[in-house]
């Protein structure tokens, strides 16, 4: 249980108390300078980790110039080592300051009399291309060595060349005619030739480059036929092509051509290979032709390799923008029918192929043109969709291979489309799946349990009576105790949490325990109760977090793990409210806080340095002070029961001319619960913004738990209306911004049910502000607090990022100049400026990008007076203050930027430096880090000079004067 739960309590950060990074580089130096071969070859190839977990170009371009004083000095295994530490650390090698000096090193190699020597510093110099694409030095030899007769030297320069044509249109430009003599010369053997012609695919720098290019590769793939040279020319052909964009239809009429003409089959693998690039990439190119062409191949080839090939091409064309310009462009449309297209002809044959492979993207087409296409005549295909793919679940569950595995997934992901785009085909896949979960292997059971899962997630399509085969099926399965059971176990609970979303029975809950007690680890126990919570049974949650504290061996994970009970305890609480009884509801909500304040500070004790629990803590100390604010607002409802009746309010208002007295007598207490309403007003107001910060704060984590942190902000927005619409100002409530949009996927039965009790809350407000005017107090009264219940009385979903990181990222700042101790400031003349420069790394987990990806990195930096030294001067408001913001983009996951920052005050001054992040849909997320520097601003000395000269002379005409009078008195 230990052992298994780091991987949501030790979501490690990056902060390893190790050697700092200059004692790392002096580590490795001293391994550089060692006199034993082995020793130096270390140190080379721990150069990497070293620039993983340092990555800022101090120590990079330090690091690099020594790897260059090795390959300069070193023999040919040594720079063999340096040049593959390069290749690997090839998004580090921008951060190296001193480029020349280390290309100058470097290249010294090149005039060696040793050709390996020379092939190694081509390789190296071909891996730098990205730093050095425009030096002439580096393309001249190139050229040359292009020339050598040592097959090791041209098989390197022709790789620098490459990496350089990729990099320099300068390069590429030059190098074209070279190439094209080269392969077509007669000298040149053919091995040769096949290892220059994909240096062509790099022509793309302009059009007319490219287009010489493609007219050389047209003539070598009709000059050599030979099987080996069409492969290699066709395959270049395509990537110039998808890199210069202009000519895609002209080579998918290519490869197509010969797809339907070429008799060898390697080459019709190799056209249909790049087919599925060109599908991938641009889809949008494929023109009617294109795909029927495809399908006539598909239907002719008596080869089940081929066959399952060009399937897949049209299957990924099947799920984009091409397919309905098959349909919709097809000549005729109007009397033709669906079943007569070659596609849907083809697709249906396929079905039931007796080869997998095939016949799961025949089913996946079928899919696709039913989940995109809603013509009525493409309607009669569904069926034809759904039973392709319960033929192929009945085939494939009772398979324990690979191979069926994956074609299962195949399957199961196209029922999860087709029931999400055609709800009314959900009973009969659920039944089949329902059908089938009994015969089929454990690995096919995990991942139906899944399918079942996701689509009553959407539609809750699982009815009370399918509980019964769920629950015989868990009964047997809790005999076994092998991981797969393990797994099949938390599978199948999910299922049942997901299809009895209300409340367990007590017969389920107690056959779930029985069998976990039987059979199951306490990480699987663990899961299951994650689930409970996740689908808002906190009941069931509650007992298997209690039966789980003892049998930890970490005090932060029986921290943790007791927070979660006292969290589902209070849940639980909140299941016991009863509509139209505020008094009940006040004893539910007290209840309720003692467990969720007992756990917030369990939740504290479970945080540690390296994982704060930050996430958590935020959400929990939110939902505290909502049910505080929830139960402020029922206590002011009770008083407000006690005032008279509006209308006469109204009237002494008016009079008085206090716009609040409206709500009850002109009296201490009337006013003082108007006030009171007006401040739970903005109290729910406040907590919607908090958890819009939340919301931005939470970079990382997944849709669902967004939309959960996005549902208690409007319940909190809902609320603040309500009070508004009934109470403070009836007249200028609007509820056109609070409209829920009917039309919006709804992804879950929590958010189902929450989006269930917003609309009726709406209308009830609404309907209360047509029908009186003004609002009896008892009415508004009961409403609000109908409308709290309501609220509450829907179960909280803790999502997955509360228990689980999948996507972790993190910005590391560095700031220079910075100081030897943080706590001294850097000093600075007031008349000049300080140039701040802002380093910073983006740091990934194990899975970059899974969520959402950074487009950008937005940097604040501020500056606030904390201490003057000197006099008060007059000085513009705009030198007092500095609030810069720049938007940097990172590249390889580094960005860098400067700031120019004013001190004219004389002081000290507070420097603070935010990083916030912006994802590719232009989303600002406040991610973090916060950095502080301190500033001492000090006079300059000319100024200095010139303030003592003048204070001298304010001074000095003083002492004379006294020195004249004593003489004078001395006198007589």
């Amino acid at each position: 249980m230990a052992a298994s739960g780091k991987s949501f309590l030790a979501d490690a950060g990056y902060g390893e108390q190790e050697l700092d990074a200059n004692s790392a580089l002096m580590e490795l130096d001293k391994g550089l300078r060692s006199g034993k071969l082995g020793e130096q070859c270390e140190a080379v190839v721990r150069f990497p980790r070293l620039f993983q977990k340092y990555p800022f170009p101090i120590l990079i371009n330090s690091a690099f110039l020594k790897l260059a004083d090795v390959f300069r000095v070193g023999n040919n295994f040594l720079r063999l080592c340096v040049l593959k530490v390069t290749q690997q650390s090839e998004k580090h090698l921008e951060k190296i300051l001193n480029v020349d000096e280390f290309v100058k090193r470097v290249f010294s190699v090149i005039h060696s009399n040793d050709p390996v020597a020379r092939a190694i510093t081509l390789r190296m110099l071909g891996s730098m291309a990205s730093i050095i694409p425009e030096r002439k030095n580096a393309h001249h030899s190139i050229r040359q060595s292009l020339d050598s007769h040592d097959n090791v030297e041209v098989e390197a320069a022709i790789f620098a060349a490459a990496n350089f044509s990729a990099q320099s249109k300068d390069f590429a430009v030059g190098i074209c005619n070279k190439i094209s003599e080269m392969i077509q010369g007669l000298a040149t053997p053919v091995d040769l030739k096949l290892k220059l012609i994909p240096i062509l695919q790099h022509m793309h720098h302009d059009a007319s480059l490219a287009s010489s290019s493609r007219q050389l590769l047209q003539q070598l793939v009709t000059s050599y036929p030979s099987t080996k040279m069409v492969i290699v020319t066709l395959h270049t052909f395509t990537l110039l092509a998808a890199s210069s964009l202009v000519d895609i239809p002209k080579q998918i009429q290519l490869l197509l051509q010969y797809l339907k003409n070429d008799p060898r089959k390697a080459v019709k693998r190799l056209a249909i290979q790049d087919l599925r690039l060109l599908a991938n990439k641009t889809p949008h190119t494929w023109s009617r032709e294109n795909i029927q062409a495809l399908c006539e191949s598909a239907l002719n080839t008596p080869y089940d390799s081929l066959k399952m090939g060009m399937l897949s091409v049209l299957s990924t064309l099947s799920g984009t923008i091409a397919i309905k310009q098959y349909f919709s462009s097809a000549p005729g449309a109007a009397a033709t029918t669906a079943r007569s297209f070659d596609l849907v002809k083809l697709a249906q044959e396929c079905c039931y192929h007796n080869n997998r492979g095939i016949a799961a993207h025949g089913v996946r087409i079928l899919t696709n043109i039913s989940a995109s296409c809603q013509e009525k005549d493409l309607l009669p295909l569904e069926q034809d969709a759904v039973f392709g793919l319960e033929a192929l679940l009945v085939l494939c569950s009772q398979d324990d291979s690979p191979g069926a595995q994956a074609t299962l997934k195949i399957t199961l992901t196209c029922m999860v489309k087709l029931v999400k785009c055609r709800p009314h085909l959900s009973q009969s896949v659920v039944e089949s799946l329902l059908a089938q979960l009994h015969s089929a292997q454990d690995n096919a059971r995990i991942l139906m349990c899944h399918c079942l899962a996701a689509i009553a997630m959407q539609l809750p399509v699982l009815a009370d009576g399918m509980l019964g085969d769920l629950m015989d099926l868990y009964k047997l399965i809790g005999q076994s105790a092998t991981d797969k059971k393990q797994e099949l176990l938390v599978s199948l609970a999910t299922v049942i949490f997901v299809s009895s979303q209300k409340a367990l029975s007590t017969e389920i809950k107690t056959v779930i325990k029985q069998q976990l007690e039987n059979a199951s680890n306490g990480w699987t126990a663990y899961r299951i109760a994650r689930q409970a919570s996740r689908m808002g049974n906190h009941d069931m949650a509650r007992e298997l977090y209690q039966s789980l504290l003892t049998q930890v061996a970490s005090e932060h994970f029986y921290f943790w793990l007791n927070s979660l009970k006292e969290f589902s305890q209070a849940e639980q609480c909140l299941t016991g409210l009863q509509e139209d009884s505020s008094s009940s509801a006040l004893s539910c909500i007290a209840e309720a806080l003692k467990s969720y304040h007992k756990g917030i500070a369990s939740l504290t004790a479970a945080s540690t340095p390296l994982n704060p629990l930050s996430f958590q803590c935020g959400f929990v100390k939110l939902r505290i002070d909502l049910l505080q604010a929830f139960s402020q607002l029922i206590c002011t409802c009770n008083s407000l029961k006690t005032s008279p009746p509006p209308a006469i309010a109204t009237t002494i208002a008016m009079t008085s001319g206090n716009d609040l007295q409206r709500c009850g007598r002109i009296s201490n207490q009337a006013l003082t619960l108007s006030l009171q309403m007006k401040h739970s007003m903005e109290e729910f107001r406040n907590l919607a913004t908090r958890y819009g910060d939340l919301y931005q704060s939470s970079f990382d984590a997944d849709s669902a738990t967004l939309r959960n942190v996005e549902l208690q902000q409007q319940s909190c927005l809902l609320i603040s209306h309500a009070i508004e619409a009934l109470i403070l100002d009836p007249e200028s409530a609007s509820f056109q911004e609070y409209s829920s949009n009917g039309t919006a996927h709804v992804e879950s039965e929590y958010e189902r049910r929450m989006m269930s009790v917003f609309n009726h809350v709406l209308e009830e407000v609404e309907s209360l502000n047509r029908k009186y005017a003004p609002v009896s107090y008892l009415a508004s009264n009961t409403c609000l607090c109908n409308a709290v219940i309501a609220l509450l009385k829907v179960p909280l979903s803790f999502q997955r990022y509360f228990f689980q990181k999948l996507q972790s990222t993190s910005i590391k700042l560095a700031l220079s100049p910075s100081p030897r101790n943080p706590a001294e400031p850097i000093a600075v003349q007031n008349n000049q400026q300080l140039a701040l420069k802002v380093e910073g790394v983006v740091q990934h987990g194990s899975k970059p990008g899974l969520f959402r990806k950074i487009q950008s990195v937005c940097l604040n930096v501020s500056s606030v007076l904390q201490s003057k030294s000197g006099q008060d001067y007059k000085i513009p408001l705009d030198n007092m203050t500095n609030e810069m913001e720049q938007r940097v983009e990172p590249h390889n996951d580094y960005f860098s930027t400067q700031f120019l920052l004013n001190f004219v005050i004389l002081g000290t001054h507070n420097i603070t430096v935010e990083s916030s992040v912006i994802d590719s849909n232009g989303i600002v997320w406040k991610t973090g880090p916060k950095t502080t520097i301190f500033v001492k601003s000090l006079e300059d000395p000319y100024s200095q000079q010139v303030r003592l000269q003048q204070q001298q002379q304010q001074q000095g005409p003083a002492p004379a004067q006294q020195q004249q009078q004593r003489t004078a008195y001395s006198r007589f």
